[in-house]
């Protein structure tokens, strides 16, 4: 069998993921280091990289417990600066970026021994080749041998990448982070593993793992509410980091069947993808998350 771990973005929600994670490994030692492609966007980049390189699920969890209050730390200044978070981004990358570069140092992502797929989208092509056409796009970078392999971009750059959240991170060398094109990066993770000049898969041999960042209970009662752009602003970096988790979910259990397995539990509070204090509940969630019907899928697959 060839497995796949997709992981979602969502921020500190991370913090879920790594502690679901660190359960599943305990249970089934090894489990991991079965894994053929990891695959992951924003928060779930980051662990995507971290595990690829052999890291425990405990030692990516810890990164945001120990990182986490530097990363989200904002000031009264740069508020101020910002004129109260309309011009610029709540957080530097600063200290995110010193915290990956702490705990992996300058590898590349040939350097790594799991093969990875990690989504970001770059704001400008900027294309050398007659008739293409400059524009905005998604960007996955890979590490599998092919001629559009990112086997020489460093691991702390591609993290910074996936990870710069529109309106929470600064823009880091012209990619934003890419939850605003497929927070679920399961179905990308499957068609890299199936494409004839990377992956080289076949289906009826391929098995994905995907784990979410919690589900969080969001709606509007509007029914014919005429809005403007001030009444969706405070809303569609949710929509469009959110709206299509659900899309690749549905994708991959038709197309997989039993070879699929979703993981995302529900979350009791609204958990803000920046909200430090949320951390001890997030933590317990992951404890407390039924794994038995995980266990079963893994004792099936990877035994």
């Amino acid at each position: 069998m060839y497995h796949i771990l997709s992981l979602d973005g969502g921020g500190l929600r991370g913090v879920l993921t790594a502690t679901l994670l660190e359960r599943l490994e305990t249970a089934h030692p090894g489990f991991l280091s079965q894994v053929d492609l990891f695959a992951g966007t924003s928060t779930g980049g980051v662990l995507a990289l971290g595990l690829a390189l052999g890291l425990s699920p405990t030692k990516m969890g810890q990164l945001y417990i120990e990182s986490a209050g530097e990363v989200f730390a904002d000031s009264v200044w740069d508020d101020i600066r910002d004129v109260g978070r309309l011009t610029g981004a709540d957080y530097s990358n600063k200290h995110l970026k010193q915290a990956i570069l702490d705990l992996v140092g300058e590898i590349t992502l040939g350097e790594l021994p799991k093969r990875v797929l990690i989504s970001s989208f770059q704001l400008d092509n900027n294309p050398k080749t007659p008739g293409v056409p400059r524009t905005w796009k998604p960007k996955f970078f890979h590490n599998f041998p092919s001629a559009d392999s990112d086997a020489d971009e460093t691991v702390v750059d591609v993290a910074l990448r996936t990870g710069a959240a529109p309106t929470y991170f600064p823009i880091y060398q012209g990619y934003v982070d890419g939850g605003v094109v497929v927070n679920n990066p399961s179905m990308c993770a499957l068609a890299q593993a199936l494409h004839s000049e990377t992956g080289g898969q076949k289906l009826e041999e391929v098995t994905l793992l995907s784990i979410g960042t919690g589900i969080i209970s969001k709606y509007r009662t509007e029914k014919n509410a005429d809005w403007g752009l001030a009444q969706w602003a405070p809303h569609l970096v949710s929509i469009m980091i959110e709206g299509g988790v659900g899309v690749a979910d549905f994708q991959c259990r038709q197309i997989l069947g039993e070879r699929y397995l979703r993981i995302d539990p529900v979350l009791p509070v609204d958990v803000g993808v920046d909200d430090v204090n949320q951390i001890p509940l997030l933590q317990e969630v992951g404890q407390l998350e039924d794994l038995r019907s995980a266990g079963q899928w893994l004792r099936r697959y990877y035994e």
